[in-house]
């Protein structure tokens, strides 16, 4: 059946190339349940697929998102290895499909942290997708965006030092090519669930003129009629990149 607000954003035509989503309130989803907080990642896993559908029938190109930050290596272990499971389990039983709708997946950030068998299973999953062409799916795990900012610093300060680049090349689209995300445009539209207002350390650089849709909804109960409340909520707004109307 037809959502009408998918109706409606299709008809108005201009939509994201790019959403990026933090993906919060999990835990406090699970404890309103009574239940250990890895349930609430586990539900949470429905709605990623409901992000997905959303995004491919909508129209949007690139999606990204914030599945595991750095900090949260600081969480219980037990709470850890859970979502390391989750992962492997996301992966497993998605990748599949995910390829048959064109959806090319990558993981960015710091992936050597992983445990062996996730890495395995992200790495053989960048492969399985390469091919896809309808979606660009990229789900951030072990990412920090002021790591990646440091990191991309560093990437420049050794091509000065090796002579590969001068200083006086240095500027933002210099700093842009050596972030994980290089190969997309930036956001155009943020969402974060769970009613939280703030980043999160996520896409500090990209998110400059990002606008944002704060949902009140924890993400396991997102759905992808959520999602498109978000769209048309962009497609009302008047973006400017801080410029004034001639």
């Amino acid at each position: 059946m037809s959502d009408p607000l998918l109706d409606a954003i299709l008809q108005q035509g201009a939509v994201p190339a790019h959403v990026a989503v933090i993906m919060d309130g999990n835990g406090r989803w699970a404890q309103a349940r009574g239940l250990p907080r890895p349930a609430g990642h586990q539900a949470g896993m429905q709605a990623v697929r409901e992000a997905v559908e959303g995004a491919r029938n909508s129209g949007v190109k690139v999606l990204t998102l914030f599945a595991f930050s750095q900090e949260n290596w600081q969480r219980p272990p037990e709470e850890i290895d859970a979502l390391m499971a989750l992962l492997e389990e996301y992966i497993a039983r998605e990748r599949e499909e995910l390829i048959a709708k064109g959806v090319a997946v990558q993981f960015l950030g710091d992936l050597d942290r992983l445990v062996a068998s996730a890495r395995a299973a992200v790495d053989e999953t960048v492969r399985a997708t390469a091919g896809g062409t309808e979606l660009a799916l990229n789900i951030c795990i072990s990412y920090g965006s002021r790591a990646e900012i440091t990191r991309a610093a560093r990437m420049i300060a050794e091509d000065v030092a090796a002579g590969r680049l001068v200083p006086a090349e240095v500027d933002e689209a210099a700093v842009a090519r050596r972030l994980y995300t290089a190969p997309w445009p930036d956001p155009d539209l943020l969402i974060r669930t769970s009613g939280e207002q703030r980043l999160s350390n996520f896409l500090l650089w990209q998110l400059a003129y990002a606008e944002l849709f704060v949902s009140s909804v924890l993400w396991p109960d997102f759905t992808r009629h959520d999602f498109y409340e978000a769209i048309v909520e962009f497609q009302r707004r008047d973006r400017r990149f801080g410029r004034v109307p001639i």
